[in-house]
Order: C-alpha cells, then structure tokens, then sequence
C-alpha cells in the first residue's frame, strides 16, 4: 500500500477511536478543556525575531567579557564559531521535524512522540526550567549595567522596576570596526595589535593553578565553549512557536535560515570585533563572579571608553539595557508557551492550559513571572556571583534541551526508514544528516560535561552545584515517568508519523485560499515580509 493511502486510513482509524490527548499520541487542538487556543499568527520575521529577542542577551553583550579574559581573542572567536555550528545542526535538526509536523506541544512533543513519553517528559520540564532561570538571569544583568553608572540607589529597587517593566546591535559592530580603523578620538588604528599583546592571541586561564601555560591556554580556549554555549541557547526556541505560525511549513524552515544567519553575523561578527578592540587584559572588563560593582557589564562598553569617544559608553550601555529587557521579555514568553504545553500533554497541573480570548496562557504566564523573583539572590550576593551561577544552570539545562531535540531527531530520521519514507519528500530536508545530529549530540554532551572544571581549581561547592545540579533533576524526571507510569521507548516501526497531518494539511489549503483571495501583496509588504 503507497504511504499516502496507509497515511489517510490511519488518520480516519485514529480520528474515528477514542485517542488520549494527553498520551502524546494527538494533537491538542480539540482538547475540550481549552477555552481557546493558541492562534497561529505569527509569520517566518516574527518568528525569527522572537528567537533572536531570546538569544542575543546576556550571552554576547555582557557573558562575552569573560570568554575574553579566559580565551583571549582568537579563543573567544574559535569557541563561538565551533558552538555556532553546532548550534545550526541542531536548528536544522529541529527544522525539519517542526516542518513536518507543527504541532503545539514544542518540541517536547517530539521526544514523547518519536522517542519515549519519558523523555518528553524530562525534557519539557528541564526545558521549563531554564526560562524560569534565565529570565531573572536577564534581570540582574540589567542590574549589573545600571550599576555602571550608580550604586547609590539599592538594587532590589531596580529589580522591582525591571520586573514591572519585562511585560542595534549592527551599529555597535560599525562602531567596534570604525574604532579598530583609526575612526576614534584618538585616530589611533588597532588593527590586530590585540592579538599579539601581551601574551598573543590566546588566553592563559588558570595558569597559576596548573602551571603550565599550554594547558591554561587550552582551558581558556575550552571557558569560552561553556560561554559560547550559554550564548547561543535560546535560538531553539523556535521550536516552541511552531504552534502560533502561520503557514508553518513554509515559515518555519525559513525563520530558521534567517535566525541562523542573523545570529552567525551577530555573535561571530560581535566576538570578532571585540578581540580586535579590547585587549583580554583589561581590568575593567566583566568578569563573572569576580567583577566588583561598577565594572562595565559589556566589552562594547570598555572599547568605547578605551577609544575615548566621550558619553558614547553611556548610549551603549543604555542600549544594552534594551537588548537585555527584550531577551528577557522573549525568556518570558517561551516559559510560559513551554508550561502551557506542558499541561496539555497532561504532564502538567491543567490550570495551565487555561488561555484568555487572545490566546495568551495567563496562569502559566503568571508562575513564570513569579520566579522573576529569584533575582533578589543579588540582595546578599553580589550580582557578578549571582550571573555566574545562572549562567552555569542556563547552559546546562540549555545544553540538555539540545541533546533531547537531537535524539528526537535521530529517532524521527530512524521512524521515516522503517516506514518506507524518504526524506527528499519532506517540506524540509536537513543537510548533513545523519551525521550532523550525531556530531552535534557528542560536542554538546562532551561540553557539558567538562563545563564546570574549574569548579575544581580551586574546589568552589556553589560553582560546582549550579554547574551540574540539573543533570540529576532531569535524570531522576526521566527515570520518576518512567517507572511511574511504565512507559517504553517506541520501536521506530511504531513511531506514529499520521496523527495530525491531516488537519495542518487542512490548515496550509486554508490559508494559502485566504492568502490568494487578499491579492499579490504590494512591493513594500514583501520586502518588510523579507526583513
């Protein structure tokens, strides 16, 4: 029997049985427990400006000062590239299952479905996690670079504020260029002088601990992988938006093309520019669990007073404010679609499938907020210790989100060959397949657990917790669903590929009539379209 004839009388089988919503095996969309539902409006620009929002934060304008003194220039700027393209294998990765099946469980609802419900389980709560974390991550970096300019006003005021308020970057890579070619006050031209001065292009991390300046430039080069990895995280959260985007599998695949390339100029453009601009030696850059009040949060910061071009180190570092508050509005938003998912698998308390006529989940919106409050951590610790220990959980509960939509996607790869499938007839085919799931699920295993060596140099126990803490919490996730409600991986002869195509098939037609009835659009809506 061709596949689409066993395709449409198991859909009709499916439909026509009582199937349980909240096993995984369905789709949410007829849950009768929801009042309304997501709405799928969200186009290919907005979704790759909400990743975007997500990812270029913390990571790069503030995180990027550290990576710096540890790896020196040419260190920060191989770490950032190597993660990069793992990172864009495990875009593609999910690329090509949320093209195929864009449902509104993220991409949970992969691992539960293509893998085990226990994965999706642990991974939709590890998942849960991380944006419970890293949105007052996001807030006391704002707290770090409004200290730049005061300490007289107490920082717990300035964390109500940036609460109450959560609900251009291109100019700053011009300025780092224009510096570095003698346009500054100064007319002084760097170009690599950084790069040689005063122990070349590569850090020394550690050194004075282990005494032997080719392992502390490995390990420097090796601190920026764990930085560079919390820098890029949040670039798949594309995969939660699937369930809001209009005409998925086309917009999908192409917010996932535009996210990468916008992110690759971005972050290996930014990293770059800062190693030609400020040496990895300078004092004044933001160290995490070392800087005192006052340092500057972002190297951009530091280049610009080193250059000496007068109040512009203020814009910028008001414009960081920005870039921060809006990453932490995005951590925000996919926190609370990730609890909301969640709950419509079952795998959360139903409350949180509750949504308002606009389709926003308010209950789940509402707890995500309150662990805003974590932030006050900087009440007694200092904010520079308080961003080093969320960076540490961040990028591992990060780094763990990566390596379950990698498995998910090895696993659908394995499901489509045993079902007679190939993958050229997919909306959208990954390149580098099999092996680049493969190679991106070792790096990032291989980085995460190495991440949190210098825990041990000097042993630090707060270091060393928020540096692996999150591999037990999801092992025992994991381990409590499974022997709970005895769940087995799937055989990829049983992975069910149906259920639910149909009905986006239903979706695409609809929307490509309505798409033609408005009319061809005009030039100016085609190239904002494109932006």
């Amino acid at each position: 029997m061709a596949y689409d004839e066993k395709r449409k009388l198991e859909e009709v089988e499916k439909e026509n049985s009582s199937v349980d919503h909240d096993s995984g095996d369905g789709d949410s969309l007829h849950d009768p427990d929801e009042v309304h539902g997501l709405h799928r409006g969200l186009k290919a620009r907005q979704i790759s400006m909400i990743a975007l929002g997500g990812a270029i934060g913390t990571g790069l304008i503030i995180g990027s000062g550290t990576a710096l003194r540890r790896g020196g220039p040419l260190g920060i700027f191989l770490g950032y590239t190597f993660v990069g393209f793992v990172c864009y294998l495990v875009m593609i990765a999910l690329g090509e299952m949320a093209a195929f099946l864009p449902h509104k469980k993220g991409f949970a609802g992969y691992a539960t479905r293509f893998v085990d419900p226990a994965l999706g389980f642990a991974l939709g709560w590890n998942y849960l996690m991380k944006y419970l974390i890293v949105t007052p991550n996001n807030i006391n970096a704002a707290g770090v670079v409004v200290q730049y300019w005061t300490q007289s006003v107490h920082i717990a005021i300035w964390m109500v504020v940036f609460i109450a308020f959560i609900i251009s970057l291109i100019g700053l890579l011009l300025m780092g260029i224009i510096i570095d070619l003698g346009g500054n006050p100064k007319h002084d031209r760097i170009g690599f002088r950084y790069w040689d001065a005063p122990d070349g292009p590569m850090g020394s991390y550690l050194l004075s601990q282990v005494h032997n300046k080719h392992l502390a430039i490995f390990l420097g080069f090796w601190a920026t992988l764990t930085n560079a990895l919390f820098a890029f995280i949040g670039t798949e959260l594309i995969g939660v938006t699937v369930g809001e985007a209009q005409n998925p599998r086309k917009n999908i695949p192409v917010a996932i093309r535009r996210t990468f390339w916008r992110i690759l100029v971005f972050y290996i453009g930014g990293v770059f520019v800062i190693g030609l601009t400020v040496p990895s030696t300078d004092q004044s850059l933001f160290v995490a669990t070392q800087s005192k009040t006052g340092a500057a949060a972002s190297p951009f910061v530091v280049a610009a007073s080193l250059a000496g071009i007068k109040v512009l180190n203020h814009v910028i570092n008001a414009a960081i404010l920005i870039f921060v508050m809006s990453a932490a509005n995005s951590d925000l938003y996919i926190g609370s679609r990730t609890l909301y998912g969640l709950a419509v698998e079952g795998k959360a308390p139903a409350v949180f499938k509750r949504v308002n006529r606009l389709g926003v989940p308010y209950p789940a919106l509402f707890l995500c907020t309150a662990f805003c409050a974590l932030v006050f951590l900087n009440v007694k610790s200092s904010s520079a210790k308080v961003f080093g220990w969320f960076v540490n959980l961040v990028s591992t509960f990060g780094a763990i989100t990566w390596m379950f939509i990698l498995y998910s996607h090895i696993s659908f790869m394995k499901a489509l060959k045993a079902h007679g499938m190939s993958r050229d007839d997919l909306p959208y085919k990954a390149p580098f397949q099999p092996w680049g799931s493969w190679f991106a699920l070792g790096s990032t295993l291989i980085i995460t657990i190495f991440k949190g060596f210098d825990s041990f140099l000097p042993f630090n126990t707060a270091n060393f917790i928020t540096n692996y803490i999150a591999l037990p919490v999801v092992f025992f996730l994991w381990l409590g669903y499974k022997v709970i409600l005895r769940t087995k991986v799937i055989p990829p002869e049983e992975v069910d590929l149906v259920t639910g195509l149909r009905q986006i098939d239903e979706e695409e037609t609809k929307f490509l009539a309505e798409e033609a009835a408005r009319g061809p659009r005009t030039l100016a809506g085609k190239i904002w379209d494109s932006l």
